[in-house]
């Protein structure tokens, strides 16, 4: 299996977009995946995007993916139209450095689920006409969508050959669905594979985002899940992606270039 290895820079995130980019490319990876927040921030702060595509270029880094897409599951009326504003300029965004997907994500709170196929697919009409492809996502700690079957539900029932889904160990876990669901999933249905680890000084259920750990510093059944997404045939992107603060304290740098090392520990052979 051959896979292109990205950096989530949301494990490398006091560091500034350019930052980021530098690192990343300069450690090694071949893609990146990038935040709208950070992008409206840099361009808010007088930058353009065409810098930050050239940025990409300098280092020969694709992005699989821009994070995230937010409201347009379930929302209704006006807040509907305002979430569906948002999720326009979102996608210009990701189209502007060359995205290939945008991640979609479910919303915190408990939702309506059987509309879910309806919201997705539209989401995935305005993709459509701007360019970019919305990637479904699960979240293990939200009451909305948190597992694979759920997410995968969404997408069958949006009836769309653009449906697709973001894989990640961390909320596989979280939300407590079967690690077999992997399999539910065919490869060119995946947009990326986000590669952490979970700990086991609590529950997986009682886990955060900030609690995630390098690949293979947890207890998570890696093994098996990557087993499960050769499978599959996967040949897309895994990036590493954590939100741990204390790796926040540390020398980006040197994250990222661990971060790597274990990824490849896992794929490389």
């Amino acid at each position: 299996m051959t896979v292109q290895y990205a950096l989530n820079t949301s494990t490398i995130r006091p560091a500034s977009l350019m930052e980021k980019i530098r690192i990343a490319g300069q450690t090694g990876y071949q893609g990146i995946e990038l935040w709208n927040d950070d992008l409206t921030a840099h361009e808010q702060r007088g930058g353009s995007l065409a810098d930050v595509r050239q940025a990409l270029a300098d280092y020969g880094l694709a992005v699989p993916t821009v994070i995230a897409l937010h409201g347009w599951l379930g929302a209704e009326g006006a807040v509907r139209v305002q979430a569906l504003e948002e999720v326009r300029r979102r996608m210009a965004q990701a189209v502007a450095v060359g995205a290939e997907f945008i991640v979609a994500s479910p919303p915190r709170d408990p939702c309506d689920l059987s509309r879910g196929g309806a919201d997705y697919r539209e989401l995935l009409e305005i993709g459509r006409e701007i360019g970019v492809r919305p990637a479904m996502e699960y979240l293990g700690f939200v009451q909305s969508v948190y597992t694979i079957d759920q997410a995968w539900q969404i997408a069958i029932d949006a009836d769309h050959l653009d449906a697709s889904l973001i894989m990640d160990p961390f909320h596989i876990l979280r939300g407590g669905g079967p690690i077999a669901s992997i399999a539910k999933v065919p490869s060119d249905k995946v947009a990326v594979w986000h590669w952490n680890d979970a700990p086991g000084d609590k529950p997986f259920a009682e886990q955060s985002d900030a609690d995630r750990v390098m690949p293979g510093d947890g207890v998570g059944p890696l093994r098996e899940i990557e087993r499960l997404a050769q499978a599959q045939g996967y040949e897309g992107s895994v990036s590493l992606e954590l939100f741990n603060p204390g790796l926040w304290e540390q020398n980006p740098a040197e994250v990222a270039r661990i971060g790597l090392e274990k990824m490849k520990a896992y794929f490389a052979g």
